[in-house]
């Protein structure tokens, strides 16, 4: 069983300070700064302001039109239950087939964004990258 009224072991550093050495070493060297792109300057940069608003352009239009069609089928299925238990065929109504159109516009969005992404985003990202690198390896 442990004693702990017993004073820690001064035969390791962590029973004495209860610190990680390595994390808080005060050897008095400065912190080395990681090595690695400008970050700044790639936000400057005209062609990251303009994938920037390239991707925005798509977000933001298409989160804003889902949110809006979510919202109607809720606030339909709350106010206008009788509409939304209008029957369509067999036990199938109104409200089942918008639901089930939820679903199908949220894998059509995602569609379009991959479709997107492929073509105008991640082409543009992959030449950012390679003259981030190429920057970076100038300053060293």
């Amino acid at each position: 069983m442990h004693d702990v009224t017993r004073p820690p072991s001064a035969s390791h550093p962590l029973d004495e300070t209860g610190r990680l050495p390595a994390l808080f070493a005060t050897d008095g060297a400065a912190p080395a700064t990681p090595a690695g792109p400008d970050y700044d300057s790639i936000q400057r940069s005209p062609e990251f302001r303009a994938l920037r608003r390239r991707f925005r352009g798509f977000v933001f239009p298409m989160s804003i039109g889902f949110f809006v069609w979510y919202l109607t089928y809720v606030v339909l299925a709350a106010y206008a239950g009788g509409f939304m238990s209008t029957p369509v065929f067999g036990l199938v109504n109104v409200g089942m087939l918008l639901g089930l159109a939820q679903f199908a516009t949220t894998a059509l969005i995602t569609l379009a964004y991959v479709r997107f992404a492929d073509r105008h985003v991640d082409p543009k990202v992959a030449e950012l990258r390679t003259r981030a690198a190429a920057t970076e390896g100038a300053q060293q």
